[in-house]
């Protein structure tokens, strides 16, 4: 078989950022014989998937949640649906680094070989790095995405996120915000470097704008910590000052901030407030105990301790914050109490990326499935081994 994925990549290369869609449909029907292909991207609830180039798709099965293109997207494996007409129509996973982007529809005339699917794929993992990339340069794939305006506080928190999830040989990392259209403070932020993985998770102060400013504010400082080789502390000291310094202890974040030492399977943690680590083992969900200390910017010059702790192959932990585990709708217990207890065993079956949907569901339904009363971030990490030196990321 000719370089056809190559082909295909080529084509990409050849267009401006907003016309993915089309030149991948263009060369896709040459490459591989297509009669249709359609591109759909997650919306930011992961509650469907929108498509790009027939917007007026009909809803059923796709904007639903429901239908083989959500089960592709979920499972992240080829799906194939062949039809009455002898048709079989391919669906791929667009996914980058274990970020999980959306699907690729692919009609073909007959079921494919083995080797075309194995094509279609590399293609879709071309064309998921293309939209990755292209989504700094026009609006095009964020338009898509909402299924309503985002407010002002919303679209600031989904540009400061690094992703939703990544996928690395010793574990997998997925993260959620909610209400999506309407966040505030309440955010997430990781990076992977060698054998060390940071992650820090924030509950943010307030609502609104303002809350969004102050995450932004906190999220840069640790950053800036981090990229100059910042340890932990100085990760949580430096964004405690400069918070302080700006709002001088009228506002803080309170912040949780990690290092997992992948080759050790270790993790190092700075507790510096609300956010709760949560650990499902064996089917036992048992929070893991740390001591908190000051929010961040709550007074000058503040110092923090690293403590830590260990994990077991196929340990998982879920952070939150305390939109989730304090939310007490209409006078009921708080759902940390019990509810989330049993909803965080109830993923021990599925991915990462599944689980902190999971989450959240169970928490809309708690809630009757009335607008949450405050943000609500759910991160989970799935450890799955110490890697080894030669150990690379998977796509």
């Amino acid at each position: 078989m000719p370089d056809v994925a190559g082909q295909v990549s080529r084509a990409l290369r050849a267009v401006p950022p907003d016309q993915l869609a089309e030149a991948a449909d263009r060369a896709i029907r040459v490459a591989l014989n297509a009669t249709r292909t359609e591109v759909l991207i997650a919306d930011y609830r992961f509650s469907g998937l929108c498509p790009l180039l027939d917007p007026e798709l009909p809803d059923a099965g796709l904007l639903a949640g429901q239908g083989v293109a959500q089960r592709c997207f979920s499972s992240q494996q080829p799906v194939l649906d062949g039809g009455e007409d002898g048709r079989c129509r391919v669906y791929l996973p667009l996914s980058v680094w274990g970020e999980r982007l959306g699907v690729l529809l692919v009609e073909l005339p007959a079921s494919p070989a083995a080797a075309t699917v194995e094509v279609a794929r590399d293609i879709a993992g071309d064309l998921a790095v293309a939209l990755r990339a292209a989504d700094r340069e026009t609006d095009r794939y964020r338009r898509a995405r909402r299924r309503e305006r985002l407010s002002m506080a919303a679209e600031m928190q989904w540009e400061l996120l690094p992703g939703r999830s990544f996928t690395h040989g010793a574990f997998l990392l997925a993260g959620q915000l909610e209400p999506a259209y309407t966040v505030g403070g309440d955010h997430f932020d990781w990076s992977v470097d060698g054998d060390r993985l940071s992650v820090t998770v924030l509950n943010g102060t307030g609502s609104g704008l303002a809350a969004s400013l102050l995450t932004a504010v906190t999220v840069n400082a640790m950053r800036n910590a981090r990229r100059s080789g910042g340890s932990l502390v100085e990760q949580a000291e430096l964004a405690s000052d400069t918070v302080f310094y700006q709002h001088r202890g009228s506002r803080h974040v309170a912040t949780l901030l990690f290092e997992l030492d992948t080759r050790r399977g270790r993790i190092r943690a700075v507790d510096a407030g609300s956010p709760h680590v949560l650990r499902l083992r064996g089917g036992t969900v048992t929070p893991v105990p740390l001591e908190q200390q000051l929010p961040l910017g709550m007074f000058a010059e503040t110092r923090y301790d690293v403590q830590e702790f260990a994990l077991e192959p196929g340990d998982r932990l879920f952070v939150v914050s305390d939109g989730v585990y304090a939310a007490q709708p209409d006078g009921q217990e708080p759902y940390g109490e019990r509810a989330m207890a049993r909803a965080m065993r109830s993923t021990r079956l599925q991915p990462g990326t599944e689980a902190v949907g999971t989450v959240l569901r169970e928490l809309h339904a708690y809630h009757a499935d009335a607008d949450l009363r405050d943000d609500a971030v759910v991160v989970c990490l799935d450890w799955r081994g110490a890697s080894q030196p030669d150990d690379a990321c998977e796509q």
